[in-house]
């Protein structure tokens, strides 16, 4: 599989106890969201919500190390960094439990925290795949994924259990949308006793180009129904970004949202591929709004940046450039013309 196929198809991605009241089926008008200030810095308080940045905004392995680049996000002022697995990297079926742990310090040596573990194994091998042994495939790769989170110190796996259709792949027959549900839902619930052993959530992620889970109600009830808090929402603010709005998203799915895709989206031009996913702030999407949201619902996690274009020429200057760009969206730092 060329990087390019791997990178489109990240790009569109992104029962042991039960869910409090309030992230079983609570009424949204409970939690109302207020109009959206100018910006964030409106407020005079800096958000607590955690700075984050997908290793896909690396140039890695290519020009640098995983150590290199959990060093440059240290030292652009990231709280944390997502890791991805897969087939080949320092982070994939290759790694054993030690160079796993030894990730896993080195780490804790530079002072940042992994902030989640993601992956596009699930285009190859989806759950639901009308192939059973895509589909067991898929569910070993989770349950690895799984294992390497816990080893990797993050209670964050991203899951996509399901799709309808990949449209950036030819080898995926589309798959009846009850039937997707029926085996997304035996895949999840295959997952949830390994997460719990693992002390890991298993984040399902919102990606509307597969046809699964279109709506945010749809969302919300398919994580209830499993009645265990370690199946949560990985929300990602740009997979719904062509026709729907973050903001009206994160207020219905409230507390079940375990961890964030920030990306950033363009409904100016007429390309709506990978290209249409743009730097932090080059967009249109609200960003005060969906920050607002996210206070109104009491999140306090990670807002991880998710982006696939390294930057061909210092590409240590994105890195820091979308550092800033959070520090002025959380209040962090701000400008006032005289």
């Amino acid at each position: 599989m060329s990087r390019r196929s791997m990178l489109i198809g990240a790009g569109l991605m992104a029962a042991s106890s039960v869910l409090p009241t309030a992230a079983r089926g609570a009424d949204p008008a409970a939690t109302p969201v207020a109009a959206p200030a100018a910006d964030q810095a409106a407020a005079n308080k800096p958000s607590k919500l955690k700075k984050s940045i997908n290793l896909w905004a690396f140039p890695y392995p290519q020009k640098w190390t995983l150590r290199q680049c959990l060093q440059l996000a240290k030292d652009a002022g990231f709280d944390g960094i997502e890791l991805n697995y897969d087939l080949e990297s320092d982070v994939s079926i290759k790694a054993g439990e030690r160079e796993l742990t030894d990730i896993r310090k080195t780490a804790a040596d530079i002072g940042i925290a992994i902030s989640g573990l993601c992956s596009f194994l699930y285009w190859p091998y989806p759950l639901s795949s009308n192939d059973p042994a895509k589909r067991k495939r898929g569910l070993e790769l989770g349950g690895k994924m799984i294992e390497a989170a816990g080893l990797l110190g993050t209670e964050n796996v991203l899951v996509v259990p399901g799709a309808v259709c990949i449209p950036w792949r030819d080898d995926h027959e589309p798959v009846p949308n009850d039937i997707c549900e029926q085996r997304a839902r035996e895949a999840v619930i295959q997952m949830i006793g390994l997460a719990d052993k693992h002390k890991v959530y298993l984040n399902l992620e919102n990606i509307f180009f597969n046809g699964f889970l279109m709506t945010p109600m749809e969302m919300a009830s398919f994580v209830d129904s499993f009645r265990s808090d370690r199946v949560r929402v990985h929300f990602d603010t740009g997979n719904i970004m062509e026709y729907q709005y973050p903001e009206h998203w994160i207020r219905i799915l409230g507390k079940r949202i375990k961890n964030v895709h920030l990306k950033e989206y363009t409904k100016k031009g007429t390309d709506h591929s990978l290209e249409a996913f743009r730097p932090l702030l080059d967009g249109t999407t609200n960003w005060p709004a969906v920050l607002q949201a996210f206070e109104a619902i009491g999140y306090d996690g990670y807002l991880t940046f998710e982006y696939f274009h390294p930057w061909m020429h210092w590409p240590e200057a994105f890195i820091h450039q979308t550092s800033d760009s959070l520090d002025r969206m959380l209040g962090r730092k701000t400008w006032k013309p005289a």
